[in-house]
């Protein structure tokens, strides 16, 4: 639909590890586009948001797949591909494909979309896929839907970096009802942690299950994947919450007193 330059250069990436079926299926459905290259986590490294790891030296080995894997976290393997540990600088970074959502404040928690967020900060549009259901048996599904973000991307450039979270329902490619932009839901607070016992009788503590959808009214990413759309959000990084800056600065003023 939009052919891509012959030298594009796509790097992958992932948290569920280098050995994931969802990164395999992304590897396959983008191959043909361009160069691939995997620096993925050598373990599951769900959650582990956008931590890099600064306490020790990091490591990189190559799989039988061919698929480079790091001893750190989505983030350090973004962060290593792309400042030194490859020899290019890719065109785009593509994370996944994750097995369940990443949606609402999932995002915040996300190594999927960690990984991406990365590539958005070194400057190289990112997307983050993550296949939404409880089966996950149509990853073919999510990488279809992920190779046309990157042909577009390749045929008509956004202008400036631009980091894309896109979740996809788990049905077949033909069953899908559309692609809708969307913006982050919200969800309720997580469930209470599991309270549980070790074989040693210690006491120990599952994270709990996040909550519910709060905010999922149209328009929202919980909505289209309810509907059986695609979600395609635009992320940024600035954190800052700006409708506050006013009231902060007023009440600030006893220390200029």
């Amino acid at each position: 639909m939009f052919p891509p330059p012959p030298e594009m250069r796509i790097l992958l990436s992932n948290d569920d590890g280098y050995y994931a079926p969802g990164l395999a299926a992304l590897a396959e459905g983008l191959a043909s586009l361009g160069t691939v290259t995997v620096v993925a986590p050598e373990r599951d490294r769900s959650g582990a948001s956008n931590s890099l790891t600064l306490d020790r030296p990091l490591s990189v080995r190559r799989a039988h797949s061919g698929f480079w894997y790091v001893n750190g976290t989505p983030t350090d393997c973004v962060h290593l591909a792309v400042t030194g540990f490859l020899d290019f600088e890719p065109d785009i970074v593509v994370s996944g494909i994750n097995t369940g959502a990443n949606m609402g404040d999932d995002t915040l928690y996300s190594g999927t979309v960690a990984a991406a967020t990365e590539g958005y900060l070194l400057g190289i549009p990112s997307v983050a896929v993550s296949l939404v259901g409880t089966k996950f048996e149509n990853f073919a599904t999510a990488a279809k839907v992920a190779r046309g973000l990157v042909e577009r991307l390749a045929a008509a450039p956004f202008g400036s970096p631009i980091l894309l979270n896109v979740n996809v329902p788990d049905v077949p490619y033909e069953a899908l009802k559309g692609v809708q932009v969307t913006r982050l839901g919200r969800r309720h607070k997580a469930q209470p942690v599991v309270k549980g016992t070790s074989p040693r009788g210690e006491t120990i503590y599952w994270v709990g299950p996040a909550g519910a959808a709060r905010e999922a009214g149209p328009g929202t990413d919980f909505h289209a994947l309810e509907h059986g759309a695609v979600s395609v959000t635009p992320l940024q990084v600035d954190l800052t919450h700006a409708d506050q800056l006013p009231a902060l600065r007023e009440w600030m003023d006893w220390m200029t007193k």
